[in-house]
């Protein structure tokens, strides 16, 4: 597994290695001990989920408020999406600041998400599986959401008119947001 730090403090790229021949390929998509030792990180996953999308569907920016705060592994199992996250930690220089990453079943890429993150993927391809190792179980009450098009965010997802659910069309701008994480 390649390990790639961002200038984001803990956002990590996880790059499995692949194992090709004429019958296909192989990977290890996670192995505790391998992620704690490579990484550095200490977290254990609870929970995983898993959402299929059609082409143009957008789910985000979600995230959990403590005292059930989640940090993630997400990937894509088949299709593509365009992966995006907003640091929500004041303390940290990123706060306010988001990442796109492209994550596909041919790129095999992962990232790590930790908590204090709001998360949300753009699919790109028709039938996008996309999966996602949480640290803490879902809790509607201390779930959360930013709004994807926020002006102040001013991030470039590269769509105009994605399909969003009612939730992502109502979600709370960034200035409305009073953050919790430090």
């Amino acid at each position: 597994m390649n390990i790639l730090k961002t200038t984001f403090k803990d956002l990590i790229i996880l790059e499995p290695t692949v194992y090709r021949d004429e019958r296909g390929s192989f990977m290890e998509s996670f192995n505790e001990a391998r992620f704690r030792v490579e990484t550095g990180l200490n977290v254990t996953f609870v929970q995983d989920n898993e959402s299929i999308s059609v082409r143009n569907t957008l789910r985000g920016l979600h995230f959990q408020v403590p005292p059930k705060a989640q940090a993630k592994l997400v990937r894509v199992a088949h299709g593509a999406a365009w992966d995006v996250v907003v640091d929500l930690r004041v303390t940290e220089p990123t706060f306010g600041r988001w990442f796109k990453i492209l994550l596909s079943a041919e790129n095999k890429k992962q990232l790590f998400v930790p908590e204090g993150f709001a998360h949300g993927f753009w699919t790109v391809e028709e039938h996008t599986i996309f999966s996602y190792k949480c640290t803490n179980y879902f809790s509607s009450d201390c779930d959360r959401s930013l709004l994807w098009n926020d002006k102040d965010l001013n991030i470039d997802w590269g769509i105009e008119q994605p399909i969003l659910s009612e939730k992502d069309r109502n979600a709370l701008t960034f200035a409305e947001f009073k953050s919790p994480f430090f």
